[in-house]
C-alpha cells in the first residue's frame, strides 16, 4: 500500500480572526493509495448555512465513494459540490472559493475555483503556485506580470467560484511529480493577502515539522497587527518521503523485453544461450535509457535543468550502445534544448540580456522539432525578460547603495528584487538572498557598534560623576552602560563596570565607623591615641 511506504504529515488551523463566525473550512482524508486535502473560504453572508463546510463535505463524500486522482473524477467531485451549493441557496446564493489537492503519495493534481491557493515548496524555494481565477490575475496575465496580486484591489473580484450560476469552469492541473521533503501549503485569502511566498519560504528554515511551520506562519500573519483580521485557514503538508516504485516492477519489465527479443532473434537452437544473454543486455540498456529519459523529463518539469541535462546525456549514451538512432536523436535534442535554457539563465544572471534572449529563442526553435519540447518554459522566460531586467537594475542599485554604506536602502532594494525573482522563479534568486543576508549582517554590526559607542559614553559620564563624588549618578550611568554591554555580549566590559558599581556603592554607603577603625591602616608618622601610653613608655614603667 502506498500510504505505508510513504511519509506525509499534515497540520492545519482555521480561525475566525476578528469575526464571530469562521466562514472557512478545511478537512482531509488519507486512504491507502490516494489522499485528498480541501481548503474552502465561504464568500456569502448566510449566517445559518456554512457554504465552506458544505463544499468540503461534498467533495470528500464523493472522493471516498470512488477514490481517484484522475482529472475527470476531480471535476466530478467539484461538480457535486457546485450542485449542492446551488440546491441549498434558499435565502442567499451560497458561494465559496476552493483549492483541492489529490495525491497518490507520488504525484499530485491541484484544482482551484476562486482564489484559495496552493503553494508548493521544494528545497526551501517556491516551485509552484496555483493561479487565481480573479480579475486581478487576469490583469497580471494580460497586461503587467510585475503587479502584486496580494494587494491588488481586484483580487477578490472572482471570475469563477463554487456556486456560480453559469459557466462554472474550475482549473484542474495535470499530474505533478512530488519529491522527498516537498512542502505543500493550502490557504485561503485571509492568509495569503498578508503573508507572501518569501516569508513562507523563510519560515521553512526554522521548521522541521508541519505543526511548528503552521505556528510560525500564524505568527507572521498576526504580527501585521491589523485592526481587522479576516477569517484565515492554513494547512501544511510535509511530504517527508514519497512513494517509490519497487525494483520488482523494473525487473519484470526487463524480463518481458528480454523474452520478446529472444523470440525475435532466435534462429537456431545452438544460438539460444548467446542470444538470450544479448537480449537481456539490450533489455537492461533499454530500461536504463527510458529511466534516464523519464528522470530527465521530471527534472526538466521541476526546473532542475542541470540534473535533467545529466539524465538526458546518460540516456543518449545508452541509446548509442543500443544503436537506437530514433531515441539517440530525441535525447540529443532534449539535451540541446536544456543546455540552451541553462545558458540563457546564466546570461540573464550576468546581465547579458541579448545573449539570454538569443539562447531562449534557439531553445524554442529547436524544441519545435520534438513536439514543442520546453515551449512553455522558454516562452515564460522570454515573457519574464522585462522583469529580469528590472531585477538586475534593482540589484545594481542595491550594490551601489551598499558600497556607499547606505545599508538600509540597499536592504530594501535587494528585498524588492528578491520578491520579483521569486515571483518568476528567477535562477539568480539565491545570489540576491545572499546579498540580503550580508546586508543584514552589516546593519547588525553597525547597530552593535552604535550601542557600544553609547555604552562607552555612559561609562565616561559615570567616571566624571564619580570624580565629582556624585556617586548615585555614577551608579546610574554605570548600570545603563552595563546593560548595553550585556546586549552586545562584551563580558569583560560588564565585569569591569561591576567593579565600578561596587566602588561607587562603597563610597555612597560607607561601612560603620567601628568597622572602619578596625580595618583602617594608620597613616605614616602618626602614633597611638594621646590617652594611651606607647610601647616604650610601658617598658620604662616595667623597669
Amino acid at each position: 500500500m502506498r500510504k505505508e511506504n510513504s511519509n506525509f504529515k499534515t497540520s492545519f488551523l482555521s480561525e475566525a480572526g476578528s469575526f464571530l463566525q469562521n466562514k472557512d473550512y478545511f478537512a482531509y482524508t488519507e486512504l491507502d493509495d490516494v489522499a485528498c486535502w480541501v481548503a474552502v473560504k465561504g464568500l456569502d453572508s448566510d449566517q445559518e448555512i456554512s457554504s465552506a463546510e458544505l463544499a468540503v463535505k461534498a467533495i470528500l463524500e464523493k472522493f471516498m465513494e470512488k477514490p481517484s486522482m484522475s482529472r475527470r473524477s476531480i471535476k466530478k467531485y467539484l461538480k457535486n459540490a457546485q450542485d449542492i451549493l446551488q440546491a441549498q441557496s434558499l435565502r442567499v446564493r451560497l458561494k465559496a472559493s476552493i483549492v483541492i489537492v489529490v495525491s497518490d503519495y507520488s504525484k499530485m493534481i491541484v484544482a482551484v475555483a476562486g482564489n484559495s491557493r496552493l503553494y508548493h515548496f521544494r528545497n526551501g524555494t517556491l516551485s509552484f503556485k496555483s493561479t487565481d481565477q480573479s480579475l486581478a490575475q487576469e490583469i497580471v496575465n494580460t497586461r503587467n506580470r510585475s503587479l502584486d496580486i496580494n494587494q491588488h484591489e481586484e483580487r477578490t473580484n472572482l471570475l469563477n467560484y463554487l456556486g456560480k450560476p453559469k459557466d462554472f469552469q474550475p482549473f484542474v492541473s495535470k499530474k505533478m511529480k512530488l519529491m522527498d521533503d516537498d512542502v505543500l501549503v493550502l490557504c485561503t485569502a485571509g492568509f495569503w493577502e498578508d503573508v507572501n511566498e518569501i516569508e513562507m519560504a523563510d519560515a521553512l528554515e526554522d521548521a522541521k515539522e508541519p505543526e511548528k511551520y503552521i505556528d510560525l506562519l500564524e505568527e507572521v500573519l498576526l504580527s501585521r497587527q491589523k485592526k481587522v483580521v479576516n477569517n484565515y485557514t492554513i494547512a501544511a503538508i510535509f511530504a517527508n518521503k514519497v512513494y517509490q516504485e519497487t525494483n520488482k516492477k523494473k525487473m519484470k519489465y526487463i524480463k518481458m523485453i528480454a523474452a520478446a527479443l529472444v523470440l525475435a532473434l532466435v534462429v537456431g537452437g545452438g544460438a539460444i544461450f548467446y542470444q538470450a544473454k544479448q537480449a537481456k543486455k539490450m533489455a537492461e540498456l533499454t530500461v536504463e535509457m527510458k529511466d534516464h529519459e523519464k528522470s530527465g523529463n521530471l527534472y526538466f518539469q521541476d526546473g532542475t535543468y542541470d540534473k535533467a541535462l545529466l539524465e538526458y546525456s546518460e540516456g543518449r549514451n545508452a541509446a548509442k550502445k543500443l544503436k537506437d538512432p530514433i531515441h539517440r536523436n530525441l535525447l540529443a535534442k532534449k539535451l540541446r534544448v536544456t543546455d540552451l535554457i541553462i545558458s540563457g539563465d546564466k546570461f540573464a544572471e550576468e546581465g547579458k540580456f541579448n545573449d539570454a534572449l538569443e539562447s531562449y529563442e534557439k531553445a524554442k526553435k529547436e524544441g519545435k522539432l520534438i513536439k514543442d519540447f520546453g515551449k512553455a518554459v522558454v516562452e515564460q522566460r522570454i515573457a519574464n525578460m522585462d522583469t529580469i531586467v528590472q531585477i538586475a537594475e534593482a540589484v545594481k542599485d542595491g550594490d551601489f547603495r551598499f558600497e556607499a554604506e547606505d545599508y538600509n536602502g540597499a536592504l530594501e532594494t535587494y528585498q524588492k528584487a528578491r520578491k520579483k525573482a521569486l515571483t518568476i522563479a528567477f535562477t539568480g534568486e539565491p545570489e540576491i538572498k545572499t546579498k540580503i543576508e550580508d546586508t543584514e549582517a552589516k546593519i547588525a554590526e553597525l547597530k552593535k557598534a552604535q550601542k557600544e559607542l553609547k555604552a562607552e559614553g555612559l561609562e565616561k559620564s559615570g567616571d566624571q560623576s564619580y570624580a565629582r563624588q556624585e556617586f548615585g549618578k555614577a551608579i546610574e550611568y554605570y548600570t545603563l552602560a552595563q546593560e548595553i554591554y550585556q546586549e552586545t555580549e562584551l563580558l569583560s566590559k560588564v565585569l569591569g563596570l561591576e567593579r565600578k558599581v561596587m566602588n561607587a556603592n562603597d563610597k555612597l554607603n560607607p561601612p560603620p565607623p567601628a568597622q572602619a577603625a578596625d580595618n583602617a591602616t594608620p597613616p605614616p608618622n602618626e602614633g597611638t591615641a594621646a590617652n594611651e601610653p606607647s610601647d616604650a613608655e610601658v617598658m620604662k614603667e616595667g623597669k
